[in-house]
């Protein structure tokens, strides 16, 4: 009997996909389901590769699913030997590694839930969320390890070569006995450490429902050889790029350390990677670098998220690896609803479009008023979710054939004289100029208009004299001749989230009274 990974065509993916066809694909019911079972121990006896981890030192490590499922076995036996129960938390501060995924697969086949923690938190951001979730035990690595200790905080482990040797003591394999509705993951979305974001919980049984998102927006298949550089602390790099082709027996290669875009390329090469989702920053900076021809790729399907991709560095990617890149569009509390479903020959990928929506699933755009918009009207995106309809806080418009684009966020529209624009749409227009590597765009006051359009750009080496207005004017052309940044600051970097997206907010939180290298 055919399953739904059989099939790689859009019109097949309306046709057969259902819930129940979904749960084919598992071991587990409704009833009773683990994550580290239906991702690891269930495809060990086939001893294939499971992780293919790229060192940002240029070392390459390689784990089958037959040593992640024998050291997470080790590590749950050693949980319930230190009297850990289920339902206590477990943070783990790690980058990708075997330790990392010793501890997360083993903390979840204990009926332990495991919180991912992002390597990069100061003290602050530790606290945050240990004083949030309250986790028993907290693993990370020897450098991280006195900024996560406190008074009254949880017991931290150094997880290191010697702590794994010492789990060889325990049995090899751990029965797994967990429900479905047992809570698995705690996972806090990218923010500030200033500003606590929620965390968002993740049952054993959100890995059927992530399937939908492995299927039709990274187009995961088994035979694929798939790649994702987001770090596993955030909803993309973890559930999109780990557990996802996992689940399916599919070998996932990943980045560890320090980001870099040529080590990246060369991690492409080196395990023949066929399929890549990353963040659209990463693409953009695989375009910066200068070195990725130098490489030779397998590359079959492409996706992104995280942010509107650029169609400068969509261009330049469809020509480097041969194929388009493919948006997929959710957050981390809704999933993913639209993408363009990689692999799918009878679906058109449509320059700047966010796709179609998934299956089982319905997308409208609607006006202030909650009515629906018709084609080519911007208002907010908004999914139906239990008979209601749930606000992404997202803007976009559908056109005629049903694909959907994305606008910015909602509070990134910026009113001048009357006029509604779009940031993300201004800084696609400034990304055009061969001298910019990248751009931001934020609205700031104006006693006339209200506001008006600052843009914070990284220059491709030093700017030349009249760069800001020869962007200005290439703007002018490409949007409308009011829709151009009056203001132009060029910087060094631009603040980003903890999941690499640009923060608009931190730029309009610190605004300056007389920019550099201003143009009016």
């Amino acid at each position: 009997m055919a399953k739904l990974t059989d099939f790689t065509s859009y019109a097949d993916a309306q046709t057969h996909f259902s819930r129940d066809a979904l749960w084919e694909l598992f071991d587990g019911t409704r009833a009773a389901m683990n994550i580290a079972h239906e991702c690891i121990d269930r495809h060990a006896a086939g001893r294939g590769t499971a992780l293919s981890i790229a060192h940002a030192d240029g070392s390459s490590e390689v784990l089958s699913f037959q040593d992640v499922a024998t050291a997470s076995s080790r590590f749950a036996y050693w949980l319930q030997a230190r009297g850990v129960q289920p339902g206590e938390r477990i943070a783990v501060m790690l980058e990708p590694s075997a330790a990392f995924y010793t501890a997360m697969f083993g903390a979840m086949k204990a009926g332990a839930v495991a919180v991912p923690m992002f390597t990069l938190f100061g003290p602050d951001g530790i606290r945050l969320r240990a004083d949030d979730c309250k986790p028993t035990l907290l693993l990370t690595n020897a450098e991280k390890a006195p900024e996560a200790r406190y008074d009254s905080g949880p017991e931290v482990i150094v997880a290191d070569e010697t702590f794994l040797q010492n789990l060889t003591q325990f049995a090899d394999s751990f029965p797994c006995n967990t429900a479905g509705d047992d809570l698995a993951v705690l996972q806090y979305t990218s923010g500030t450490t200033r500003e606590l974001p929620d965390a968002v919980r993740h049952t054993h049984r959100s890995i059927m429902t992530l399937m939908i998102a492995a299927l039709y927006a990274t187009g995961i298949r088994p035979g694929d050889r798939f790649f994702c550089p987001s770090s596993p602390a955030w909803g993309h790099g973890l559930w999109h790029g780990t557990l996802a082709p996992l689940a399916l027996g599919v070998q996932t290669g990943t980045f560890s350390g320090k980001f870099n875009a040529v080590r990246l390329v060369q991690a492409l090469e080196e395990f023949r990677i066929t399929n890549l989702s990353a963040a659209a920053t990463h693409y953009r900076m695989i375009r910066n670098c200068g070195r990725a021809e130098e490489f030779t790729y397998q590359i079959e399907k492409l996706s992104f998220t995280g942010e509107p991709i650029d169609s400068e560095t969509a261009a330049y990617v469809e020509q480097l690896f041969g194929t388009k890149v493919c948006s997929m569009y959710g957050t981390t509390e809704i999933g993913v609803i639209l993408a363009n479903y990689p692999g799918a020959k009878d679906l058109e990928v449509r320059d700047g479009s966010l796709g179609k929506p998934v299956p089982g699933v319905r997308v409208e755009v609607h006006g202030p008023d909650g009515q629906q918009l018709p084609p080519g009207e911007t208002g907010e995106l908004v999914v139906l979710r239990r008979g209601e309809w749930f606000p992404t806080k997202d803007l976009g418009r559908v056109d005629a054939d049903g694909y959907f684009y994305h606008a910015g966020r909602a509070d990134d529209v910026i009113i001048s004289a009357g006029w509604t624009m779009s940031a993300v749409e201004i800084e696609n227009a400034i990304l055009k100029h061969p001298a910019v590597a990248e751009a931001a765009a934020i609205g700031v006051p104006d006693a006339t208009r209200g506001q008006i359009v600052r843009a914070y750009i990284v220059p491709k080496g030093e700017p030349e004299s009249g760069l800001a207005k020869d962007i200005q004017e290439l703007v002018r052309s490409s949007l409308a001749r009011h829709e151009y940044p009056r203001q132009i600051e060029f910087v060094s970097s631009l603040p980003k989230t903890p999941a690499g997206k640009v923060n608009r907010k931190a730029l309009r939180d610190a605004l300056r009274p007389s920019p550099a290298g201003a143009a009016d």
